[in-house]
This record gives C-alpha cells, sequence and structure tokens, in this order.
C-alpha cells in the first residue's frame, strides 16, 4: 500500500519519497517539497480540507487532493 501525506495522522513525520512533478504545483516545490526532505502534518481543517503542514521549516496548506500524490515514508519514533 502506497502511504501519501493525506493518510498521515495529527503531528506525524514522514519523509517526501516520490511525486509526479506535472501535477504538484510550483509554489509547492518552491517551499521545499521535494524528495528527501521531512513533512509533518500539523492541523486539519474542520472538513478535512486542506491540510495544513510543516514541510522543511515551511508551513504551507494543500489541498487533500494533492496530498493524496505526493508519496511518503513514515519516520519511525522510537521510545
Amino acid at each position: 500500500m502506497r502511504t501519501t501525506i493525506s493518510s498521515l495522522r495529527k503531528n506525524e513525520k514522514a519523509i517526501i519519497k516520490d511525486f509526479d512533478i506535472d501535477i504538484i504545483p510550483l509554489k509547492l516545490l518552491e517551499m521545499g517539497c521535494l524528495p528527501g526532505n521531512t513533512v509533518q502534518l500539523l492541523q486539519i481543517a474542520p472538513f478535512g480540507d486542506p491540510l495544513y503542514l510543516d514541510v522543511n521549516g515551511s508551513h504551507v496548506a494543500i489541498r487533500v487532493e494533492t496530498a493524496k500524490e505526493i508519496e511518503v515514508e513514515l519516520i519511525k519514533i522510537v521510545l
């Protein structure tokens, strides 16, 4: 199963693995949404869209349909 930003739970962190560059808005790429960078889901809007993220220190809001196109790998936190 493919893990995407849209499947993250609040406060989960992940590393961006892959996406279709033709689907992702240029502004998101300029703000650091690139493979290898970290992403954390900070907040979900009341009706579930958009998602508020921390992408490598930049705070951005993206639509769920865009979040479904960005594949990530969860960062396991060891306690």
